[in-house]
């Protein structure tokens, strides 16, 4: 019995013991446990505290160096190191920045360059060897001692939208300090730094997309820089002021060169900019364009004020308000001149008809009377013909269709002109298609209009032997206008035909033929403006005219749901056409 309680109670301690060392194992477990959440939990208040400073620090800037300022600041109270420090590639240097946490020697620093110079030229694939360095030191001093050496170092790539632009490095003189914990805790930090600038950078992309949009749809040239003078906004019309092509970098000095000898831009802007002043320069020739030129600041609305931000610079094309500005003098001109010479001859002819010898003269009288005629009747024609302008610009203008033989209106012009022509020694003939309608729908006032000015007009600009041909001819819906005129036997200069009569429905068309002088090629869209006059060669001591009646012309066949139309080759002829709906 004893025997046996002996062994119950040795069983009981055994389990007992069994009992304890497995509690004692589990409750160690469960503090290890407790222990490693709570060194994790700490692990995290510090990741999400740094990560806090950093946010509030960075705030919404896309300045990658002011970044990594930040974070190399904050960096001692979570991690320790000698150095933390810093390497981001610009356009011209490489910034470098270190803080020094503790006293380190001139050679351990330059062993940190180095070596962060050699890992940020393999991140970027180049060559870095030349490339001037920019180096800022904070922090504790340097020594002398040759002693302290790099023994811990690890580098951390900083990346912005996809794209690698600097190194950050922490290195320590102390040997296997930097675990993964710290590493990954450094990467994190990082990472979230650089992806908000990536995220913000995306934002303020689009957004400058949308106003680079915005500025490429105006057609003034527009440029904006910084309070560096770097091009920040430059549109196509700007590149095609100083004649940079896109694809190319446009520098503030191509801008200056452009402007040299006519305009200060360089000063110009920097005093726009220091100042806070706006400057509008007097008119400039660019690349054979003039440009008025405003310059300005660019201002942010701040709590403290306004601050000014850079220069806006806008370059103004006023080629062709200067264009139309001397082509309505040279018209005003013009038709002073077209009123003062009839009214001038009233005038001294009515100073001759007062004398008793004029007046008892018959033939004399008469003459005198036909030429005060004549002069009121061009100057009534003048004024008619500014009147149907002004009535065509403010779409006042009307015809009185009704039907009548085109025929008919074009053999009456022809005989009027017949006696003209040949006092000229040019003949002047008419031909008509015979599927060209008998009766038509048309103002004949107007249509009559229309022929005399595309007549007068060819025997004005045609030499002596020359000839003049009037031609009607029926175009069919869906058929070559050219075709049409082959087997009409016309010849004509029109080389655009096809396309202006491609779908066009039946339609006449009348056509003015000469084998005059010819138009140029750049002189041939100014025709039908009003305020556009060229040199031409009429013949001499005919009267140039004032350009109205091609004006007119036009929109007289407009008006009737036709088109009028010129072709011409130089020194051979021309032809002029328009068209009435069959």
């Amino acid at each position: 019995m004893d025997v046996l309680l002996g062994t119950i109670l040795g069983l009981v301690g055994i389990g007992a013991l069994v009992l304890s060392v497995f509690v004692f194992r589990r409750a160690k477990r469960v503090t290890a446990a407790t222990l490693a959440e709570q060194e994790e939990m700490r692990q995290r208040m510090y990741e999400l505290a740094i990560l806090k400073e950093v946010g509030d620090r960075i705030g919404y800037s896309l300045n990658i160096q002011k970044v990594a300022d930040v974070i190399v600041g904050s960096l001692n109270q979570f991690i320790e190191y000698s150095t933390a420090s810093y390497m981001i590639l610009g356009p011209e240097k490489i910034a470098f920045r270190a803080d020094i946490d503790k006293a380190v020697s001139h050679a351990f620093l330059d062993d940190v360059k180095q070596r962060m110079r050699l890992s940020l030229a393999a991140i970027l694939d180049r060559d870095l060897g030349k490339v001037p360095l920019e180096e800022t030191v904070t922090g504790a001093i340097l020594i002398e001692d040759q002693g302290t050496s790099v023994q811990s170092f690890f580098n951390i790539p900083l990346v912005i939208a996809g794209n690698a632009v600097g190194v950050l490095t922490v290195a320590h003189t102390k040997a296997g300090l930097y675990k993964e914990k710290e590493m990954t805790m450094l990467y994190k930090i990082v990472g979230q730094a650089s992806q908000a600038i990536t995220q913000l950078e995306e934002v303020v992309t689009l957004e400058r997309g949308k106003l680079q949009a915005m500025v490429e749809s105006m057609q003034d040239g527009v440029l904006m820089t910084d309070t560096g003078f770097r091009v920040l906004v430059a549109n196509s019309a700007l590149r095609g002021a100083v004649n940079i092509p896109l694809g190319r970098e446009l520098t503030i000095f191509d801008i200056v060169d452009a402007c040299g000898g006519v305009l200060d831009f360089k000063g110009r802007l920097e005093e726009s900019i220091k100042l806070d002043r706006t400057f509008v320069a007097g008119e400039v020739n660019l690349s054979g364009s003039i440009y008025q030129v405003f310059i300005f600041p660019v201002k942010s609305a701040t709590a403290q004020g306004l601050g000014v931000l850079g220069g806006g610079v806008i370059f103004h094309d006023v080629t062709r308000e200067r264009a139309a500005e001397k082509m309505r003098e040279d018209f005003t001109s013009m038709m002073v001149h077209e009123l003062r010479s009839p009214l001038d001859s009233i005038k001294k002819i009515g100073e001759l008809l007062r004398t008793p010898s004029i007046r008892d003269d018959k033939a004399s009288y008469d003459e005198y009377m036909g030429m005060v005629y004549q002069s009121a009747s061009n100057m009534l024609e003048l004024v008619n013909d500014l009147l149907d302008v002004a009535k065509l610009e403010a779409g006042k203008f009307q015809v009185q269709k009704k039907p009548t033989s085109i025929r008919t209106t074009i053999e009456d012009r022809v005989k009027f002109f017949d006696a003209q022509a040949r006092n000229a020694t040019i003949k002047l003939d008419f031909a008509f298609d015979g599927h060209v309608p008998d009766t038509l729908m048309f103002d004949p006032v107007r249509i009559s209009q229309v022929l005399s000015n595309l007549i007068s007009n060819s025997i004005k600009f045609t030499h002596p032997g020359g000839a003049i041909h009037v031609h009607a001819l029926l175009h069919t819906q869906g058929r070559s206008i050219n075709e049409e005129v082959t087997q009409a036997g016309l010849s004509w200069f029109v080389k655009d035909a096809e396309e202006k009569f491609k779908d066009l429905p039946n339609c006449v068309v009348v056509s003015v033929t000469d084998s005059g002088e010819g138009i140029s090629s750049e002189n041939l869209p100014k025709l039908f403006n009003k305020f556009e006059q060229f040199a031409t060669s009429a013949r001499s001591g005919e009267k140039k005219g004032t350009g109205l009646g091609l004006v007119i012309t036009k929109g007289i066949a407009e008006t009737h749901g036709g088109f009028v139309g010129v072709g011409s080759q130089e020194g051979v002829g021309s032809t002029f056409y328009f068209t009435i709906t069959a």
